[in-house]
C-alpha cells in the first residue's frame, strides 16, 4: 500500500534548481539528492536491524545484527554529513535523519518494509549487502574523493554482511521443508522491491543499471546452494528515490524521530 501523497510526485530537478520539499534551499547540484538517496537507504536499513535485537533466534544473532546495523549507521552518518556539506544550508546529520520529512526521504522501499519474519530479513539483508558489495565497490574509484573513502572503508564491511547472510540463506533454503518453504516464501517477497535499485538516478555518480550484473552474480549462487529458485516476478512499482514511500516508512519514521523532535536541541 502506497501512503496517498498530498500532491503530483515531485519532479527530477536539473543541475542549479532548487531542491524538493524546501523551495528556498540552495543545492550543489543533484549529487545532493543521489548522496541523500545511499545515506537513506543506509540508514533506515539500520534502523530496521536494529529491531531484531532481543529478538533474534539465539544470542549472537542479537549481537551480529546490532553489528550489521552499526556499520549500516556509519554508512548513513559519513554521507548524511557529505550531503549536508554539499548542500550549503548548515544542515548536519542529525537534522538530515531527524528533521526532514516522510518526503523528503530518498531511500528505496527494499529497505523500509517491516521485516519481523527472520527469513525476509535474511533475505533482504542479502539482496542489499550484494547491491552495496558492488556499489561501495564501484564508489571507492571514483573521482570524488569523500565518495571514494566512504566506499573503500564500507565495501569490507558489506562483505560481513554479505557472507553473514549468505550463510543463513543456505541454512535455511537447505534446512528442513518447513524452513525451505518460508525461505522461498522470504525471497518471493523481497525479489519484487530488487529492480528499484538498478533505476536512473538524476546526479548518480555510479549508473545504477551498471550494478545490476554484478549484484545478480552474487545473489544468484547463494540461491542456487540454498536449494532455492531465483523469483519470477514483475518488478514493485518503488518510488522511494523521488520521495513516495509505502505506508510503513510513516511509522518508522516516528519511532525514529520521536525523541529528538520531542527534546529539540538536547545535549546528552
Amino acid at each position: 500500500m502506497i501512503t496517498p501523497p498530498d500532491s503530483s510526485p515531485p519532479p527530477l530537478r536539473s543541475s542549479g534548481e532548487q531542491s524538493v520539499g524546501d523551495p528556498d534551499r540552495p543545492v550543489a547540484g543533484l549529487v545532493v539528492d543521489y548522496v541523500l538517496g545511499l545515506a537513506d537507504d543506509a540508514l533506515v536499513s539500520a534502523q530496521r536491524m536494529g529491531w531484531w535485537i532481543s529478538r533474534a533466534p539465539q544470542l549472537e544473532e542479537d549481537v551480529a545484527l546490532a553489528n550489521i546495523g552499526l556499520d549500516q549507521l556509519g554508512q548513513a552518518r559519513a554521507l548524511l554529513s557529505y550531503a549536508g556539506r554539499l548542500e550549503g544550508a548548515g544542515r548536519t546529520e542529525d537534522d538530515l535523519a531527524y528533521l526532514r520529512d516522510e518526503r523528503e526521504f530518498r531511500n528505496v522501499w527494499l529497505v523500509e518494509r517491516a521485516q519481523t519474519d527472520f527469513g525476509v530479513a535474511m533475505a533482504r539483508l542479502l539482496l542489499v549487502a550484494a547491491w552495496q558489495s558492488e556499489l561501495y565497490a564501484a564508489l571507492a574509484s571514483s573521482s570524488d574523493e569523500t565518495l571514494a573513502a566512504v566506499g573503500a572503508k564500507a565495501v569490507k564491511e558489506v562483505a560481513y554482511h554479505l557472507d553473514h547472510a549468505t550463510s543463513w540463506v543456505v541454512r535455511l533454503g537447505d534446512g528442513t521443508d518447513v524452513s525451505h518453504e518460508r525461505m522461498q516464501a522470504a525471497l518471493d517477497a523481497e525479489w519484487p522491491y530488487l529492480d528499484e535499485l538498478f533505476r536512473p538516478v538524476e546526479g548518480s555518480v555510479v549508473d545504477p543499471a551498471s550494478l545490476r550484473a554484478g549484484v545478480l552474480d552474487r545473489v544468484t549462487p547463494v540461491v542456487a546452494e540454498a536449494t532455492l529458485v531465483v523469483p519470477e516476478v514483475t518488478p514493485a512499482r518503488g518510488g522511494g528515490r523521488q520521495g513516495l514511500h509505502t505506508e510503513e516508512m510513516g511509522y518508522l519514521l516516528a519511532e525514529m524521530q520521536h525523541l529528538h523532535r520531542s527534546h529539540p536541541g538536547v545535549s546528552w
